[in-house]
């Protein structure tokens, strides 16, 4: 530790010095939701549309003086606005030997310039171009609400040494080194503060919008803000399997995952553009020999149909809608990792939540502390703090913490011969007196003096959910402590959301079922399932699907991964889950908000009705225009601004989500 003194010796002012203004304008999951016009207005495609109706504009306006100049415009109109579809719908027909609803719209508006409706043709173009821009829009807005933390990703780190400091790359850190981190800086990776103190922003990882205060054995993430003090961090965890990377890995995941019912659009899309082209062709070639219309008639009653059949609103029902919802979740701290996951969420009959750091807090504290009548509380404390000191089991720091919160900084005592007792605790030798510390099994065997106050004690406490544990001195009752996880403050009022949603939420541990009991009774879950291994959860979340139908698994563990795996929707908790846990899961809380979740499937919810809106609505819309278009002579205008009109209007109705 002496390079870390010398340092905190010779850092400047300057560097200690934090602006009042550094990191406010750093990205976070948790900021309100907004339209951001300017950022709308930067996106290419925005820009062409945008430049497309102002050229059709312009040649509509000039076409009574210059007719030459009108065509010329409208001309540019129509490659500005129609060139990057086109090329999508080129690139599909040659590599996938498939039609498109992008051809289609090429078609048509090419088709209504043949027959002299430059300006339909032309204001085809523009809206088509326009609600694709919106599509875009929606998706670099969602993508960006997720990934722009990837912006946040350290390069190098300031390693300490005996020799003094030196800028590394983050790939070069490994877990021991040891970290200088100075106001204002990111957290380049993850691990634990061996020295100073500071508030971290850690809104790019959880959403938390309040900066958290750290402090020795505290702790901190990779792409976090170190706020005004020196931070010395020792690193737990190589760069790649830093919290941060993994959510880099999530995100490249999101984008490649589609819901099942955009699977069935884009296959239902390329079916009906071929029905939709040879329909147009029989009435082209058709009409005039069979009902003797003119060509001239005949073409632009195709041209019409090409318009108004083309399944452009049915294809944009759903990814927008689903873009949004993830969107939305994701400045909230809530991590999917693709659309088919909102689709599975809103099918949810049933929660299910592991019970340790998840319906609890996953750290136990002491509850109980009974002295012998010989013994001195503070004494007998310090005693068994410094035995459980050298244990890194759970149940041993919670003593610990005890010790430290009611005898403070206290140095521990010298013990001798210390060691854990395979499936009973811990033994050491202090001051001549041998001590152990571990399970109360030994109250039942005959050559204990106990009196029954203290099997009375114990019985007591068990049936309270918690865990107990006997203190012995040479064999001899010195006291007894109990210990309980407790419960998430936040977890009653999540357990009540989702069965006021209609949703059966049970609880599956692996812990003892009179703990089990406890907690559930506490949460208020429907029903419980204790003493259960790994593939017991699974087999539990495969009777739950049998029985009511969709299942959310939310766990943190790597004993949960498996359940998380066969549920229909794996909910991981981000911020202490295991690795495995975030691997397998579909969804991360990367806050451990679960009060957030009956939010989300809310939301997923409404998100389903939205797209079965927009589905409803596009295809109602293209059988009328279809229908008005053979029986009533719809003109063309109309049945461009009936069809992309129909679309704008299903994109714009996904975008509410945004503000949901």
């Amino acid at each position: 530790m002496q390079a870390v003194q010398r340092l905190q010796d010779t850092l400047s002012p300057s560097n200690r010095a934090l602006s009042k203004n550094s990191g406010s304008g750093r990205p976070g999951p948790n900021r309100k939701p907004q339209f951001q016009l300017k950022s709308m207005l930067k996106n290419k495609e925005m820009q062409a549309a945008l430049g497309s109706g102002i050229l059709m504009l312009m040649a509509w306006g000039v076409s009574h003086w210059w007719q030459w100049l009108s065509v010329i415009l409208y001309v540019v109109s129509y490659a500005l606005g129609g060139w990057s579809k086109a090329r999508e719908g080129i690139e599909t027909l040659i590599r996938e030997h498939d039609l498109d609803v992008n051809l289609l719209m090429i078609a048509a508006s090419l088709g209504a310039a043949a027959i002299g409706y430059w300006n339909e043709g032309a204001m085809l173009i523009f809206i088509f171009a326009l609600s694709g821009a919106l599509e875009s829009y929606t998706t670099e807005r969602s993508s960006k609400d997720i990934s722009e933390l990837m912006a946040l990703k350290p390069e190098t780190a300031l390693r300490l040494s005996h020799e003094g400091t030196e800028t590394v790359g983050i790939e070069q850190l490994l877990p021991g080194d040891l970290l200088l981190v100075k106001p204002g800086e990111l957290i380049p990776a993850d691990g634990r503060v061996s020295k100073g103190v500071s508030a971290v922003n850690q809104a790019s990882i959880t959403g938390e919008s309040v900066p958290v205060n750290k402090m020795a054995g505290d702790e901190v993430y990779a792409g976090t803000i170190n706020g005004e003090g020196v931070l010395y961090v020792e690193v737990s965890q190589s760069s790649e399997d830093t919290l941060f990377s993994k959510i880099i890995r999530m995100v490249e995941e999101a984008r490649t995952e589609v819901p099942d019912s955009q699977r069935f659009i884009k296959t239902f899309e390329s079916v009906y553009a071929r029905i939709v082209v040879a329909v147009t062709l029989i009435v082209i070639v058709g009409a005039p020999i069979v009902l003797g219309w003119t060509w001239a008639a005949a073409f632009y009653k195709a041209m019409v149909f090409l318009v108004v059949a083309s399944p452009c609103a049915l294809v944009s029902s759903i990814m927008p809608v689903m873009l949004s919802a993830i969107s939305n979740r994701a400045r909230r701290g809530i991590l999917f990792k693709g659309g088919a996951h909102v689709e599975n969420m809103a099918l949810t009959s049933v929660v299910a939540f592991d019970k340790t750091g998840t319906l609890t807090k996953g750290s136990p504290v002491v509850t109980d502390w009974i002295i012998a009548p010989d013994y001195d509380a503070d004494e007998l404390l310090h005693i068994v703090a410094t035995i459980e000191s050298y244990s890194l089991h759970p149940l041993a720091r919670a003593i610990v913490a005890k010790a430290e919160a009611e005898l403070g900084q206290r140095e521990l005592l010298t013990a001798e011969q210390v060691q854990a007792l395979t499936g009973w605790g811990m033994e050491g030798i202090i001051g001549g007196v041998k001590w152990k510390i571990g399970r109360t099994n030994v109250l039942d065997e005959p050559g204990l003096l106990a009196g029954p106050e203290w099997v009375e004690s114990r019985a007591r406490l068990e049936a309270e959910g918690k865990t107990v544990s006997i203190i012995l001195a040479d064999d001899r009752i010195a006291g007894m402590l109990a210990l309980r996880d407790e419960l998430r403050p936040q977890a009653r009022e999540s357990v009540k959301r989702l069965q006021a949603q209609g949703i059966r939420v049970v609880m599956l541990t692996g812990d003892r079922p009179e703990t089990a009991a406890v907690i559930a009774a506490q949460a208020g879950v429907d029903a419980v399932y204790a003493g259960l291994m790994p593939e017991d959860k699974v087999s539990h979340i495969r009777m739950l699907r049998e029985q009511y139908g969709h299942v959310v698994m939310v766990g943190d563990g790597v004993n949960d991964a498996p359940a998380l795996t066969a549920a229909t929707v794996g909910l991981g908790m981000g911020m202490h889950g295991s690795g495995a846990a975030l691997e397998v899961a579909d969804v991360v809380l990367m806050n451990d908000g679960i009060e957030e979740i009956a939010p989300t499937i809310a939301l997923a919810r409404k998100a389903q009705r939205v797209v079965k809106q927009n589905m409803i609505f596009a295809v109602s819309v293209i059988v009328l225009l279809v229908i008005s278009n053979f029986v009533q002579d719809i003109a063309l205008p109309f049945g461009v601004i009936g069809h992309e009109g129909s679309t704008l209007l299903v994109i714009l109705n996904g975008l509410r989500l945004l503000r949901s």
